[in-house]
């Protein structure tokens, strides 16, 4: 088996590990206590920042304001002809910092994975994932990747570009985590006489509540256009808010 190295067990990075032991040996480096346990737990090495940084494959499965010093940290060990990867969920960043930071000779693929492990409880069959080649990667072997992602563990993968992710995701996630940011602050919400509609959209909060304040701001503050789609949004609140007040004066 090749080797894998996850730099970062926590929930991600974990749920990564166990999808992918089957085929690498995976190993892994994380200073938590808690990343110790699941490691015992599984059964899976931890070793030092170096050694993870050897492996054929390399992912980086760190918060996105880690991932230019965890890049610094590994450009003296990598191996020519390795791969690295990303899992954030913004794109041009990593990118420009993965291109910068990282030896010529080393391949560089963004991927970002449209769900979490709360999403991934029941089964990782169709849930989406992009992949974006940065440097290194022809269409032979984003191709490649794509099938065995698809094949083995049942995703929907799909080939991007940073620019056309961020500027898809600023909407796609900057609009969900800010609504559910809104609607979790208005607990406690009916459980009883609801409709379908507001049920879906509960739901569509629980997916996301349990995710990290550091992946909330990366969303909202780390992507380029992430400002721009939420001006939109507010303008067109502050629009209607401004329309029913109106109507409602002439009302009374």
């Amino acid at each position: 088996m090749q080797s894998l190295g996850v730099i970062g067990l926590g929930a991600f990075g974990q749920l990564l590990a166990q999808q992918l032991r089957p085929y690498f040996e995976i190993k892994a480096t994380d200073p938590s206590a808690e990343a110790a346990i699941f490691a015992d737990e599984h059964n899976i090495p931890l070793v030092t920042l170096e050694k993870c940084a050897q492996c054929k494959y390399v992912v980086l499965a760190v918060p996105i304001l880690q991932i230019g010093p965890v890049v610094q940290a590994i450009a003296p060990f990598v191996q020519a002809g390795s791969t690295v990867f990303d899992v954030a969920s913004v794109k041009l960043g990593p990118a420009r910092q993965m291109q910068d930071g990282l030896p010529n000779n080393v391949c560089i693929i963004g991927t970002h994975p449209l769900f979490g492990p709360q999403s991934a409880k029941t089964g990782m069959d169709g849930l989406k994932i992009a992949i974006c080649p940065i440097r290194g990667a022809g269409p032979t072997r984003v191709r490649h990747l794509i099938t065995f992602l698809n094949q083995n563990l049942k995703l929907d993968a799909y080939a991007s570009d940073p620019d056309t992710h961020d500027h898809d995701m600023a909407m796609v996630q900057g609009l969900t985590h800010l609504v559910a940011k809104v609607l979790h602050q208005m607990k406690p919400l009916p459980d009883r006489q609801t409709t379908l509609s507001f049920d879906l959209l509960v739901q569509s909060m629980q997916l996301v509540q349990g995710d990290s304040e550091a992946l909330f701001r990366a969303i909202e503050q780390e992507n380029p256009y992430s400002s721009e789609v939420r001006d939109r949004f507010f303008e067109l609140i502050d629009q209607l808010r401004t329309d029913l007040e109106r109507d409602q004066g002439k009302i009374d």
